[in-house]
């Protein structure tokens, strides 16, 4: 265990150093988007790849590959899986909720309400317009939750089951209106959660999105850690929780929303990187929040990469492999923690 030097806010010490894994995730994380970004239906070798980051060539059609598909796809990757595993992490230490997540309490899919609304009505919006109208779905799907939840009295079964109804009901409306309007097969791959369709003008304004949320972030992690531990410990410490609390919602629309935006709703990161980063560095959020970015963009950009190879030419959803990864240990989670 260890001890905040002023007060009694006590944590546990995790098993690995945090400095270690972030480092090795990092360099992971690029050794694997250098290789990624290689793999496809035209394969590249490195000396192009390197050239193209080098001295970029717009007659040279490898480098177009690079620029217009390629880089993106894995800049996109990281971005948003660093994103949804900070949120999970931020949820799980604000509501105490071990299954807490942007996917599962109804954000993603107010998010992806707003990107429908926004494609069926507004077809000639700018990307960063849909990422406004999706940070505002984002925090109308979070309101819902909050208030229904407060309305009842919410513990946490109480919040999981109003999170996944909001979920269920919000994506109906989605895809009723989609499937209604006639658009339904050219969003098909961004509805089930894919990163084909990332371009650089995306990963600007989604990235952009990222590093604001991400430094609120990294400066309310020592009040986050307090919060996981109770309203009443955080109070104590002279910690104002609603304001923090305000602020992290606002964090995790922003990580939401944006991604949303880009490639849809991929669930289940911010169940699984949280947990497995808890296990490694322990339950300090300064250590919690940076390892899980990094493990969170690099579980998304191994997804992508799987994805790519399970069945070539043709991909699987992203939002698929993940999937398969996080319901089994959704379901374990839950039965764990009874």
């Amino acid at each position: 265990m260890a001890m905040n030097n002023k007060k009694t806010l006590v944590y546990v010490k995790g098993r690995l150093p945090v400095a270690g894994v972030v480092i090795s995730g990092i360099l992971m994380l690029l050794g694997i988007m250098f290789f990624s970004v290689g793999y496809g239906v035209a394969d590249i070798d490195k000396e192009t790849i390197w050239n193209s980051i080098v001295s970029f060539d717009k007659n040279n059609l490898s480098h177009q590959i690079m620029y217009e598909l390629r880089f993106p796809r894995v800049l996109a990757g990281a971005i948003i899986g660093a994103g949804f595993a900070v949120c999970g992490a931020i949820m799980q230490a604000i509501t105490r909720n071990p299954l807490a997540d942007s996917g599962i309490l109804g954000i993603n899919a107010g998010a992806g309400i707003m990107v429908a609304i926004c494609f069926v009505f507004m077809p000639s919006l700018s990307f960063t317009g849909i990422a406004v109208m999706s940070f505002l779905g984002a925090g109308m799907g979070m309101a819902l939750v909050i208030g229904i939840g407060l309305m009842t009295r919410k513990n946490s079964l109480q919040t999981i089951l109003i999170g996944s109804a909001i979920t269920a009901f919000l994506t109906a409306l989605s895809q009723g209106l989609i499937i209604r309007s006639g658009i339904g097969q050219d969003l098909a791959f961004w509805y089930a959660g894919g990163l084909a369709g990332a371009r650089f003008n995306q990963v600007t304004v989604v990235g952009g999105c990222f590093v604001l949320a991400m430094v609120m972030s990294v400066m309310l992690s020592p009040s986050i850690t307090a919060l996981s531990m109770g309203e009443d410990i955080a109070a104590s410490l002279g910690i104002n929780t609603k304001k923090v609390k305000l602020l992290s919602f606002f964090a995790v629309t922003l990580f939401a929303g944006s991604s949303v935006a880009m490639v849809g709703n991929i669930g289940f990161i911010g169940i699984v990187i949280p947990h497995v980063t808890r296990k490694l560095v322990g339950t300090d959020y300064r250590a919690v929040i940076p390892c899980s970015a990094t493990l969170g963009a690099l579980l998304v950009v191994l997804a992508d990469l799987g994805a790519r190879s399970i069945n070539p030419p043709h991909e699987i959803p992203v939002a698929a492999i993940i999937a398969a990864i996080g319901v089994p240990f959704f379901l374990l989670l839950a039965r764990k923690k009874g």
